[in-house]
């Protein structure tokens, strides 16, 4: 599995319309992208303008393929214009599994 967890700084006005389009990517990517294996937006704690993207495929060429799709692109049309990012803070592959 690849995964990766990227950061995205929001204008304050447009917080909602980041959630929205970002859920909205990540039931697209999950519903038609069969190396989309999960996509979660996660809300900041601390700074209620920072958000997190947390996806999993299944592996880079996966990834890949989800990153030249609709989607993505889709995505960054609309949030580019109040979104600053995204920012690499991880990408990497599982090693192992907590069960075996």
């Amino acid at each position: 599995m690849y995964q990766f967890l990227v950061s995205f700084t929001v204008q304050p006005e447009h917080r909602d319309d980041f959630v929205e389009a970002a859920r909205r990517t990540a039931r697209d990517s999950l519903t038609h992208e069969s190396g989309s294996h999960r996509f979660e937006v996660i809300a900041d704690e601390r700074d209620p303008d920072v958000y997190y993207l947390n996806e999993v495929y299944a592996d880079v060429a996966a990834f890949e393929a989800h990153a030249t799709g609709p989607y993505f692109g889709a995505f960054f049309a609309e949030a580019g214009a109040y979104a600053e990012g995204p920012t690499w803070l991880m990408r990497g592959t599982l090693v192992g599994d907590a069960t075996s």
